[in-house]
């Protein structure tokens, strides 16, 4: 039997060998990069960058605007020291930038330059001097990433990753991650390091880089990111839930004043508004009996219902997990929470709200539902599932308000264009396939 000392020294004998490694990837600044760069957030006057790096390493952001001249200084961010608390991430604000503004960035670290020079441009300051700028983006749900030894025995899960190769193709203005956009394992749930394993497994995968990199990404959450399969308020763990989307999310903000557990948010890109809610943290399954059902509780549920009707934004989407239009009571959808979803489009109407638009995931299937209010406005939920997790099938379910032509039981995409003077916007919805190949497209009244 091996001593105490001999399992001592061995152990320092690896930590030495450990730290000789991290001290060569600090001498090179790309071989320290581990997963990354992505950008978060972009505003008028500030933009978010986020990496994740092999070890504790010292990052650090210069950015220049495209428009001074090659002797013009670059300007550095304060260094962000990474942990393993944060799974080694980091998150860097490019501050002090000026609107409709290009900028040409670059990351340091341990004082040595990676390879990658991105290119950030800032929201245009439109308001009262010119017609919105057209813009687009891509959006979608469920991402699976296969890693054999922790998979389930079978055929394997995910595929089709190239997907994310065509949606960079269509050089987007932004990307908004519809939840499930990790499967969290067996093995995972059990530890915080586990989370952090799935979400850099999934940011490893060679496909997704130039996605991550080509625009601002957005993300909420739905049950396969936040915990066991249908999993919610009760999950013991969600603390490592939302440490973990913080970390690997740069959103611009994770809470409401009134629901701060949470990990909503919201913003304007461009002239549309963007609504990220959180249908896991409040959540009581709908076959509790002594419990009150719900999936955003009332506090969000008020949050929403009040920033939708003091928003003047053409079209706004309210980005959420499961379906809220569809009216077939099954799996997880908001049907299967009648008061709440009935709550909801209530409300929708009596406070007169127009141009909603959810936008869903969750089902592995793709869908358009078209609901007409009492009051003729409309209503719509924009259902986008799967990226490269295995296509399902629900085209024999009776959901009442499913427009014809739009169901799809392929891995796909959306692409969303707008267009059009201030008060005349269009917002024309593509629906593609892994190859990028139209599946039909409709623009929304």
């Amino acid at each position: 039997m091996q001593s105490i000392f001999h399992i001592h020294r061995a152990g320092l004998l690896c930590l030495a060998q450990c730290l000789l490694v991290l001290v060569s990837w600090g001498q090179a600044g790309q071989k320290a990069l581990l997963t990354g760069p992505m950008v978060g957030h972009v505003s008028m006057r500030s933009a978010q960058l986020w990496v994740q790096t092999v070890g504790p390493s010292e990052v650090v952001a210069e950015y220049i605007s495209m428009a001074t001249g090659q002797d013009a200084a670059w300007i550095e961010t304060s260094p962000v020291q990474t942990d393993a608390l944060s799974g080694h991430t980091a998150h860097i604000t490019l501050a002090n930038l000026e609107p409709g503004t290009a900028y040409r960035v670059k990351l340091k670290l341990n004082g040595k330059a990676i390879d990658d020079v991105l290119e950030i441009s800032t929201q245009v300051l439109w308001d009262y001097r010119m017609d919105p700028p057209a813009f687009s983006f891509v959006t979608g749900s469920c991402t699976f990433i296969n890693e054999t030894k922790y998979d389930r025995p079978g055929t394997p899960y995910g595929g089709g990753y190239e997907i994310f190769e065509r949606m960079a193709d269509e050089q987007p203005d932004m990307m908004l991650w519809l939840g499930d956009n990790i499967y969290l394992r067996e093995v995972d749930f059990q530890s915080y390091e586990g989370f952090v394993h799935r979400y850099t497994h999934a940011r490893q995968t060679p496909e997704m880089r130039r996605l991550l990199q080509t625009c601002p990404n957005y993300a909420i959450w739905d049950d396969h990111d936040f915990g066991p399969n249908d999993s919610d308020g009760s999950w013991v763990h969600a603390d490592w839930s939302r440490e973990s989307f913080e970390a690997f999310w740069s959103n611009p903000s994770y809470g409401l004043p009134e629901a701060p557990r949470c990990v909503s948010t919201a913003f304007r890109f461009v002239d549309m508004e963007f609504f990220l809610l959180d249908n896991r943290t409040y959540r009581v399954n709908h076959q509790n009996k002594t419990n009150a059902p719900q999936v955003l509780g009332q506090d969000q549920i008020d949050w929403l219902i009040q920033a939708l009707q003091k928003s003047r934004a053409p079209y706004k989407f309210v980005c959420v997990g499961g379906q809220v239009l569809n009216d077939a009571a099954v799996y997880e959808n908001v049907s299967q929470f009648p008061s709440e979803r009935q709550q909801i489009l209530e409300r929708l109407e009596a406070e007169d709200i127009r141009g909603v638009v959810f936008l869903s995931g969750d089902r592995h299937t793709t869908e358009l539902s078209e609901y007409t209010m009492g009051n003729g406005r409309k209503v719509y939920d924009l259902t986008v599932s799967p990226l490269t997790s295995r296509a399902a099938h629900a085209a024999d379910e009776p959901n009442s308000f499913r427009v014809d032509g739009t169901y799809v039981e392929q891995r796909n995409y959306a692409k969303l264009s707008f267009d059009g003077p201030r008060k005349q916007r269009t917002c024309l919805v593509e629906i593609k396939s892994t190859e990028g190949e139209i599946l039909w497209s409709k623009p929304l009244d």
